[in-house]
């Protein structure tokens, strides 16, 4: 069995080992012990706090085995980008040219720097082991994050969207950034990327980048190409996002051009498919009779006892309760009588 818990500061060696295996110019761990360390801290402080409305938390899970107390993923969601300053993306805008002399009139794709996703939160940080990529706990890893937000709605914004990784080569070059951004930079994405620390709210950003629409014809093809292109690391994050009810069409990343997918929450399946249910226990005898299985994500805790799993049982539309074995309430810490929040995957 497994759960996804929050981060835990004994967990930090194994965080380490996640980081070391992402590739050049995808960023889903900081890189040292010191930043990891940081970021388990402030996880665990968000999750003690008690909060009346998004600020400056960050929320870091960890996909943990329960056989063998082995970590197999991780996600996090910041409460409130730009909560400290300002979040930048690049705004996919279409203008429209005319001349009556020349009876000619054409729309021009534009990129615009934009603040627009200031205050929604953000999803991040998604990374899951191989060998449990086709398995649903990817999805409950990656839905977790989500489920929080039901079961803390305080925490939350109302919208939320996602950065994906975009094209980048074997050596982390990114065809988006020579195009762009090392035009006003004047350093290597890989230079840009650690500077900025994959921070999207930096001063520095708005003093060095365009401030007026780039037009996108004048970009060069394979700049033009990796626009809203996901990195293949990304992938499973997308298919698992764009089923959840996450739309890319927006906005891109102003680094390496990545899609930036967002929704507001009433959009979102986990938020309109949630089921509170009460825990029973499962009978010793199971009903023979009963229907085919569904796979649910299972979970509960509006703080730091956050926890979620997967299971397989009848349909829960119509019914009451939700019949937990002792094992899964065990690892939901919960018991008879317990509210759990259930939502298909």
């Amino acid at each position: 069995m497994y759960v996804v818990r929050p981060v835990e500061i004994a967990d930090i060696a194994a965080l380490e080992a996640l980081a070391a295996v992402t590739m050049p110019g995808v960023h889903t761990l900081p890189k040292t012990r010191e930043k990891i360390t940081a970021l388990v801290e402030r996880s665990i402080a968000s999750f003690a706090a008690h909060v009346d409305m998004p600020s400056e938390e960050s929320y870091l899970f960890v996909l943990e085995s329960l056989a063998d107390h082995t970590i197999l993923g991780t996600a996090s969601i910041y409460a409130a980008a730009g909560s400290n300053g300002t979040y930048f993306s690049f705004r996919n805008d279409v203008i429209q040219q005319v001349s009556r002399d020349l009876n000619i009139s054409h729309s021009v794709h534009a990129l615009t720097l934009c603040s627009e996703l200031t205050g929604y939160s953000q999803l991040s940080t998604f990374y899951v082991d191989p060998t449990m990529q086709d398995a649903p706990e990817a999805a409950l890893l990656s839905r977790a994050r989500l489920l929080f937000a039901v079961l803390a709605p305080q925490r939350f914004a109302e919208r939320f969207f996602v950065p994906l990784a975009g094209i980048t080569d074997a050596q982390g070059g990114s065809p988006f950034w020579d195009a762009l951004g090392r035009k006003f930079f004047q350093m290597d994405f890989l230079d840009a990327e650690r500077v900025i620390g994959g921070a999207r709210n930096r001063t520095l950003i708005v003093e060095l980048m365009p401030h007026y629409p780039v037009y996108v014809p004048l970009l060069p093809g394979d700049a033009q190409a990796a626009m809203g292109q996901i990195h293949p690391s990304g992938e499973l994050a997308f298919n698992l996002l764009t089923a959840e009810g996450f739309e890319a069409d927006d906005y891109i990343d102003i680094f390496d051009g990545g899609p930036i997918l967002q929704a507001h929450k009433h959009a979102l399946r986990t938020f309109t498919g949630a089921l509170q249910r009460r825990v029973a226990t499962c009978p010793a005898e199971p009903d023979r009779n009963r229907e085919p299985p569904v796979t649910y994500a299972i979970a509960t805790g509006a703080d730091q006892h956050f926890r979620a799993v997967v299971m397989a049982c009848a349909p829960l539309e119509s019914l009451a309760v939700v019949a937990l074995p002792a094992a899964v309430q065990a690892a939901l810490q919960v018991t008879d009588g317990d509210t759990v929040v259930c939502v298909r995957l």
